[in-house]
């Protein structure tokens, strides 16, 4: 397997904090006992204590273990371990007998995958009760059909009053139409009205971009009271853009596909109750894009993520929908490449141009309204700023064309 990029292992890092103080530790001098493997790295870090750091990657996940006590993850430790492995000049030795604490710890991650795997047999071997299903699910559709009404009229009363004394509420006058969002099983548009109490107040933009949530709530709203109108596909749009929580297990075992997939990119959010991650790949022979999401509240910690370029060979489980479709591993993927192509040639996604970029962003919504990113690859674009910064992003291409750039 090719060693990765610089570049590749930078993105792994929690912050920039976290980085910078990887690239510090990133020479032999604190490092003993540094190995690689086609599939793990590891060494031993002498920090301020007596007792060296094990530090151990698994390359496939990848995934990372360290014996210090910091909650960031990656640590420090694994990215400057990394980062030693890609910039070292030999540093690390290649070997195929890891260290005892890397193959105890590998043997361990190995042994709860299997796990899992049986679990997930021996839950689908059980079936479920189809009345009691039956009975939960209607209840479910009434909350959720009074918790649509209500939202319809507070739409009706903010377009009625102006989009202007939206701008003037308070934070808690979103929050509490959040909240009851939530208790209606509507999770998916709750979360869009807090980012739009935050955006109304700092995006320069935001009279069109509230006028744009506006729509496609209402849209929403209308689109779920005819919903039996709807196919299967169009519905699982509808139910995404709300927030209808699909069982993994249940995406597993309906459809699927098998492909190399290269990761396309990566991005996280934070808004103080929920880290979200998402994560878009690409089928080297459907030619589909997908993007994997991961969510993690309170204390819990995202898994880390997949490195941007590599090639995942895998069976994706795709979730009830058109355009972008959200997906799921039935099982770990295996790395297959290191640095991979971001697409078949000639593929759409991979013209480069804003002008196709546009073009491919216009089919999807096309698609599907309710798709609130439209994932591209562009090339040769550089980076820009509007008014100072104070405008926000673009990126230009070689043909002077321009357009927003947002993750």
């Amino acid at each position: 397997m090719s060693r990765w990029t610089a570049q590749q292992v930078a993105a792994l890092a929690p912050d920039a904090a976290s980085l910078a103080a990887a690239r510090k530790l990133a020479r032999p001098g604190p490092w003993s006992e540094a190995g690689a493997s086609d599939t793990l790295v590891w060494g031993r870090c002498q920090g301020s204590g007596k007792t060296p750091y094990q530090v151990s990657v698994d390359l496939t996940g990848p995934a990372f273990r360290c014996s210090c006590p910091s909650r960031k993850f990656p640590c420090k430790h694994a990215v400057a371990l990394l980062l030693l492995w890609v910039e070292g000049g030999g540093s690390v030795a290649q070997t195929d007998h890891p260290a005892g604490f890397a193959q105890e710890w590998s043997a361990e991650r190995a042994a709860r995958a299997e796990g899992q795997r049986a679990e997930r047999a021996a839950r689908a071997d059980k079936p479920p009760d189809p009345a009691a299903q039956a009975r939960r699910l209607e209840e479910r559709l009434a909350l959720m059909s009074a918790g649509m009404a209500d939202f319809a009229l507070w739409l009706e009363d903010l377009a009625r009053n102006g989009t202007a004394s939206a701008r003037a509420q308070p934070y808690s006058w979103w929050d509490t139409t959040a909240a009851r969002l939530v208790d209606a099983q509507l999770p998916g548009l709750a979360d869009q009205i807090r980012t739009m109490a935050s955006d109304v107040s700092g995006r320069p933009d935001w009279p069109v971009h509230l006028l744009t949530a506006m729509g496609r709530w209402w849209a929403a709203t209308r689109a779920w009271a005819r919903r039996a109108a709807l196919d299967a596909a169009e519905l699982g749009d509808l139910r995404a853009f709300i927030g209808w929580a699909v069982p993994s297990e249940a995406v597993r075992e309906a459809d699927s596909v098998t492909d190399r997939w290269t990761v396309l990119g990566a991005h996280r959010t934070d808004d103080g109750r929920l880290q979200q991650q998402r994560t878009w790949l690409r089928g080297e022979s459907c030619g589909e894009t997908v993007q994997l999401l991961d969510f993690a509240a309170g204390g819990q910690v995202l898994p880390t993520s997949r490195v941007v370029g590599s090639v995942l060979g895998g069976t994706l489980a795709r979730y009830p929908g058109r355009a972008v479709r959200r997906a799921t591993f039935v099982d770990e993927p295996v790395l297959v490449e290191s640095t991979g192509s971001l697409g078949p040639p000639g593929a759409e996604e991979s013209a480069g141009s804003i002008d196709a970029a546009d073009a491919l962003a216009a089919r999807v919504w096309a698609a599907n309204p309710w798709a609130r990113r439209v994932p591209v690859v562009l090339a040769s674009v550089r980076a820009t700023t509007v008014d100072g910064g104070h405008g926000g992003d673009e990126a230009a291409d070689g043909d002077g064309e321009s357009g927003a750039a947002r993750a």
